[in-house]
Formats: structure tokens, C-alpha cells, sequence
């Protein structure tokens, strides 16, 4: 069964099944939403205050969810690549679609050692 993220502004509604969002960056006070189908979103609300929403809202199922550098919250069942010495993190499902976003070595190094650290 999908479960839903509800984004309600004064202007916009979203209503997004978790599963199909790939990742959020932050521009500023507004946070965009890349989806899986490869639309995109924008809500006015900077990232830290979407990682709150996520937690709250979601409550376990946020977990599917992680806060990589400053700017970005990816969607860790899409993590195909984490290339450090590049700086990119490559987000695909082997399929459809594939999205590569820039993010620092050490978020990156920190990523990767949540992924090796659950295979021990």
C-alpha cells in the first residue's frame, strides 16, 4: 500500500507517494521534489524544515529518507553511485531514470559508510 507525503501551501497542494520521490534540494527558503517519473515540485519551505515535515508526518517510513550535505535529502533505495573524489552521487532505478546531483566529499563519505555499515 503507497503512503502519501501532503504538502499544503496558501497557493498549492501536493499529494506525492513516497516511494516515487528520488530526491530534495534546497534553493534558498524553497525546497524542490524530483519524482521518479521525473516531474518536479517546488515548496516554499527551506530543507530543514522538510526533514521536520518528513519525520513528522511520515514517522517511520521517513527512514527510507537521509539528509546528505547541506542541500540535499535523497531517497536511499535509489543510491546507485557515490563517486567522492568526483563529488556526485548518482540517484537511479537501474531503469528509467537516473539523476546526478554534486555533493561534498564528506557527505558523501558519510553516506557511504551508512551503506557499508548496514551490511555488516
Amino acid at each position: 500500500m503507497a503512503k502519501y507525503l501532503y504538502l499544503n501551501s496558501r497557493d498549492e497542494f501536493f499529494r506525492i507517494d513516497i516511494s516515487k520521490i528520488v530526491y530534495f534540494e534546497a534553493d534558498g527558503n524553497y525546497t524542490h521534489i524530483y519524482l521518479s517519473n521525473k516531474m518536479k515540485g517546488t515548496v516554499c519551505m527551506n530543507l530543514h524544515t522538510m526533514q521536520q515535515t518528513l519525520s513528522e508526518n511520515l514517522k517511520e517510513a521517513a527512514s527510507i529518507f537521509a539528509r546528505v550535505g547541506k542541500s540535499h535529502i535523497i531517497n536511499l533505495s535509489y543510491v546507485y553511485n557515490i563517486a567522492i573524489l568526483r563529488q556526485k552521487l548518482t540517484l537511479s532505478d537501474g531503469e528509467n531514470f537516473s539523476f546526478t546531483v554534486s555533493i561534498s566529499k564528506d557527505a558523501l563519505k558519510k553516506l557511504r559508510e551508512l551503506f557499508i555499515g548496514s551490511l555488516t
